[in-house]
């Protein structure tokens, strides 16, 4: 009777209290604080997490992120404060919110503490507000989050930051029903800055966050356009016989900005950028950072070549070289790019092929780096494709994405004098930030009958064509003999 009678209470609290876990025992949040730095097409956000372990032997840390926020993450990492590595992670989807496991880097005893920030990228997760404005008004952005960082342990004390480039912050949200919360005030702000607490004793059950998880905003100046590139289709084409490496991008480029209420002046236009005061919502131009040592750039729209350019070029830099420099081109559209518009455009360069590939010799192998795109500073790529083109012939072919590729495949390329045909190797990505500018590795061997492949069609066909003159001349056409 006796085992009976404290087997009873414990099934009585098992099912009374079913939300809690032993995630909730393991660890506890001495601290949260979340900084939201405001963009246009990006926003970035860093939360760290002073952990303390309430059990031994904690070598997994979950970190809880809303369904809502993990659709708009195009880029997230987990590092512990710092340090520069990250840390190895497992996202959970079948929960009610977005669950990542964290590895830690030791095991923590009772009462071991670490500090972990997570670090992600949103993408679209701002909109112009008003929708529309003429030329001369300013851009307008809001912001929308969650005013409590969910966790499935408990925390002793949260703090959000909000943070604007320009101090003309128009507006944002004061929570309500948080006073119980709060010891120094649920809101306040300095120049650019909204800072939400800090809030005290934040519990993890769902009634908690039923009754005081609110949404907050923010209504803020933006003063640079705020651009998408709607879809980039990159292609590199290795030569060995040549010994380039061509890229080309074919860019659609969509200003995401609020849309022109009335009619384009073009003198308003010039008279702003006389006196210097353009209006943030409009592109009027761009810089991109190329690789060094670039030659034949161009540049050019629907229209036909845009003059309108300017390339800087940089040398090319010696491998196992630490500096860093890179070649310049400025590109002004043949039209200011207003919220709303649209521009499509393609541009294009050469590189020596002997500064993205490598040769292993004792192998036969060549490796190839590619970067995945050139960035545009504050810039989202919603749909991107890379194609690798390999030379004709190239067998044994492997290939190393820096992330994830939504679909990644082979498949043949024919081009001008090839035979059988070129393999390439085709990449597609989303949602595309400064956080993906990686490198692509592909490697792959070239037999000796490759490459004289080529040369041995081009004879054939040369010689072909000069036995057909050749045998053509001693046909005599004519009915009658002279």
């Amino acid at each position: 009777m006796a085992r009976r009678w404290w087997t009873f209470p414990l099934l009585l609290v098992s099912a009374l209290a079913p939300s809690f876990s032993l995630a909730d025992l393991a660890f506890e949040n001495t601290a949260v604080v979340r900084t939201i730095e405001l963009g246009g097409s990006l926003v970035h956000v860093s939360t760290t997490y002073a952990v303390k372990a309430l059990q031994p032997g904690q070598t997994t840390y979950q970190i809880a992120i809303s369904k809502d926020e993990r659709a708009k993450t195009s880029w997230l990492e987990v590092k512990v404060k710092g340090r520069t590595t990250p840390l190895e992670l497992s996202e959970d989807e079948s929960s009610a919110e977005h669950l990542l496991s964290v590895s830690l880097p030791k095991a923590l005893g009772v009462n071991g503490t670490l500090n972990l920030v997570l670090e992600t990228v949103q993408t679209h997760a701002t909109h112009p507000f008003p929708e529309q404005a003429t030329q001369k008004e300013p851009q307008l952005l809001k912001y929308t989050t969650d005013l409590f960082t969910s966790s499935p342990y408990t925390t002793l004390v949260q703090r959000t930051k909000i943070k604007s480039l320009a101090p003309n912050v128009i507006s944002y949200t004061t929570p309500h029903d948080v006073d119980s919360f709060a010891r120094d005030g649920t809101v306040t702000r300095s120049g650019g800055t909204i800072t939400y607490g800090p809030y005290h004793d934040i519990q993890t059950d769902a009634d908690f966050m039923a009754k005081y998880q609110q949404p907050i905003s923010v209504h803020y100046s933006f003063d640079h356009p705020v651009l998408e590139i709607e879809t980039l289709r990159r292609t590199a084409e290795i030569s060995h016989w040549g010994s380039n490496l061509n890229i080309e991008d074919k860019i659609h480029l969509h200003n995401a900005g609020p849309t022109l209420k009335g009619h384009f002046s073009r003198l308003e236009y010039q008279s702003q950028n006389y006196h210097r005061k353009q209006s943030p919502h409009i592109l009027s131009d761009f810089a991109l950072h190329l690789p060094p040592g670039v030659t034949n750039a161009y540049f050019y729209d629907q229209n036909g070549n845009v003059s309108t350019s300017h390339l800087r070029t940089a040398p090319s830099v010696a491998k196992g070289s630490k500096a860093i420099q890179y070649s310049v081109l400025e590109l002004r559209p043949r039209y200011p790019v207003l919220g709303g518009w649209n521009y499509s455009y393609t541009i294009g360069f050469d590189t020596p092929l002997q500064d993205s590939v490598g040769y292993d010799a004792k192998n036969g192998v060549y490796v190839v780096g590619v970067p995945v795109m050139t960035n545009i500073a504050g810039t989202v790529v919603n749909d991107a494709e890379v194609k690798i083109i390999l030379p004709e012939g190239a067998t044994n072919v492997e290939f190393v994405s820096p992330f994830p590729a939504l679909s990644s495949g082979m498949s043949t390329h024919i081009s001008y004098l090839d035979t059988t045909g070129r393999p390439a190797v085709t990449f597609t990505y989303k949602d595309l930030t400064y956080k993906h500018t990686g490198i692509i590795y592909v490697s792959y061997q070239v037999p000796l009958s490759a490459h004289l492949k080529k040369a041995m069609s081009v004879g054939a066909a040369f010689f072909s064509l000069f036995a057909f003159a050749f045998m053509a001349r001693r046909v005599d056409l004519n009915l009658h003999k002279k």
